[in-house]
C-alpha cells in the first residue's frame, strides 16, 4: 500500500465520529435491485401541493451527519469560515480533467495560472472530493471499455497517486452515510456501491430504463437519491439505504437531462436538460415534475451559490455531445426563492461552459469550456469573464478546498 493508500486509510478509520467501516472482500452483499422494475411514479409519501415544510427535525439515515438547518441543508457550506480543519493545508486549487488529453491540469487560483499538469487513465470525467474531505479522485471511464481507472490525488500536494483498476466510473459519489462509495457505471446503466477506500464493489444496482445513467441529487435526509438518465429522457429514483430502484420519471419534454442539484430545502430537485434548454423542477418526495425554467441552449451544469440563494446554471451553447468552438454559451443566474431568471452571463466571443464549481469565498465560478479547451473564472457579482487554456475537453472540474463537513462526491457536493 503507498503512502497516499496509507494516509487515507488513517484518516478514514481514526477520525473524529467517522461512519466509515473497512468492508472486506469476504462480505460483500450480492447484487441487488437487478429485477427490472416498472417505469411508475412511486407511491406518494405527501398530500398535494408544495414540499412539506421542514420540520424542526431532520431525521436521517445512520450514520449520516445531522442536518443543522432544515431549511438550508448547505448551511455549512456558506463561505470560508464554514473550511474543516481537515482541509487547512490543502492546496487552493481547480483541479480540471482534460477527457481527450488523457491528463489533469492544475490551476492555481490566486493567480488564475497553469500551475501543473499529469497524466491519469484514458477519458478522465470528473475530479471528485472524497467523503471524508482527504481525497480527490479522478474518474477514467475509458468511454465504457475494460480499462476503466481511479487515479487519487493528495489535497495537500496537488499530485496524484497510483490508479486502482474501475470498471467504468464515468461519475462517483457517496452514500450520505460515508459507507459506500457509488460509481456511475454510464455505459452499464448501472451504480456499483464499493469500498470507499479499496473500491471494491460490495454490490450494484441495476437501473435498466435508465440509458446514460449519469449525475445525482440526494434528499435532505439521505433516504434516497435521484439520477439523471441522460440518453433517455428519465430520472430514476433510488434507495439509498435499501440500494434499490424505487421507480422511474420521464420528463415531460427535452429529453436529454444532465446536472442536478437538491434545493436547500431538501425536498425538491432542479433538473438541467441539454434538449429543453432549461431546468426541470421536480418534488423528489412524490416523484413528479412540477415546474420548467427557461434558461439557455444546451443547459448543463448546476450550482448551489454560498449564501444558498442563487442557481448558477452553465448552458453549454449546443444541443450535441460534442459541439462547436464559440458558441452561444452562457451562464445563468436564478434566484431560489422565486424560480426565476435573474441575470445571464453570455461568454465572450462565444464558450461552452460545461462543468465545475463555486470558490470558497463565493467570488468566482469556475467552469470547463468543454468545445474549447479552456476553463472559465467567471466573477460572480459583475459577470466578468477569465479564460485560462488548458487541455484537451476540458470536462468536471473541481474547486479546492470548499467549505463543508462532507462531501456527496461529484465535482464537490458539500454539506
Amino acid at each position: 500500500m503507498s503512502l497516499l493508500h496509507l494516509r487515507f486509510f488513517f484518516s478514514m478509520a481514526f477520525a473524529a465520529g467517522s461512519p466509515f467501516i473497512l468492508s472486506s472482500l469476504s462480505h460483500a452483499q450480492p447484487d441487488v435491485g437487478l429485477a427490472k422494475p416498472a417505469i411508475v411514479t412511486p407511491e406518494k409519501t405527501s398530500v398535494a401541493g408544495a414540499a412539506p415544510p421542514p420540520t424542526e427535525e431532520v431525521k436521517t439515515i445512520p450514520g449520516m451527519p445531522p442536518v443543522l438547518n432544515p431549511k438550508n441543508i448547505y448551511s455549512e457550506t456558506s463561505g470560508p469560515e464554514k473550511l474543516s480543519p481537515i482541509v487547512a493545508h490543502d492546496l487552493k486549487r481547480v483541479y480540471v480533467p482534460n477527457l481527450r488529453g488523457n491528463s489533469v491540469s492544475v490551476i492555481d487560483q490566486a493567480s488564475f495560472k497553469v500551475v501543473d499538469s499529469f497524466k491519469v487513465g484514458r477519458s478522465p470525467q470528473h475530479v471528485v472530493p472524497s467523503w471524508d474531505l482527504r481525497h480527490l479522485w479522478v474518474t477514467n471511464n475509458a468511454e465504457g471499455r475494460a480499462d476503466g481507472s481511479l487515479t487519487p490525488i493528495d489535497p495537500v500536494t496537488g499530485r496524484p497517486g497510483p490508479s486502482l483498476p474501475v470498471d467504468d466510473p464515468y461519475n462517483m459519489y457517496f452514500t450520505p452515510d460515508g459507507k459506500f462509495a457509488i460509481t456511475v457505471a454510464e455505459a452499464h446503466r448501472r451504480l456499483d456501491f464499493r469500498e470507499p477506500l479499496s473500491m471494491a464493489l460490495i454490490g450494484s444496482v441495476s437501473t435498466p430504463e435508465c440509458s446514460g445513467v449519469n449525475h445525482a441529487g440526494f434528499s435532505g435526509d439521505g433516504r434516497y437519491a435521484i439520477f439523471t438518465c441522460e440518453f433517455g429522457g428519465y430520472l430514476v429514483k433510488v434507495d439509498t439505504v435499501n440500494r434499490k430502484v424505487l421507480g422511474y420519471l420521464k420528463l415531460s419534454k427535452g429529453g436529454m437531462p444532465q446536472d442536478i442539484q437538491t434545493a436547500p430545502d431538501g425536498h425538491r430537485f432542479y433538473v438541467a436538460d441539454m434538449m429543453a434548454d432549461g431546468v426541470f423542477i421536480v418534488n423528489g418526495d412524490r416523484f413528479e415534475e412540477t415546474g420548467f425554467i427557461p434558461t439557455g441552449v444546451g443547459t448543463h451544469g448546476e450550482y448551489i451559490s454560498r449564501n444558498s440563494k442563487l442557481l448558477y446554471v452553465a448552458n453549454r451553447g449546443s444541443h450535441k455531445i460534442h459541439g462547436p468552438k464559440n458558441g452561444p454559451g452562457s451562464v445563468s443566474v436564478i434566484d431560489l426563492a422565486t424560480d426565476k431568471v435573474i441575470k445571464n452571463w453570455p461568454i465572450p466571443g462565444g464558450g461552452s461552459p460545461d462543468m465545475g464549481n463555486v470558490s470558497a469565498d463565493g467570488r468566482y465560478l469556475w467552469l470547463s469550456g468543454r468545445f474549447d479547451d479552456v476553463v472559465y473564472a467567471i466573477d460572480t457579482q459583475t459577470g466578468a469573464v477569465r479564460k485560462i487554456p488548458v487541455g484537451l475537453e476540458p470536462h468536471g472540474l473541481t474547486v479546492w478546498p470548499q467549505p463543508g463537513r462532507y462531501s456527496l462526491g461529484h465535482t464537490g457536493i458539500l454539506r
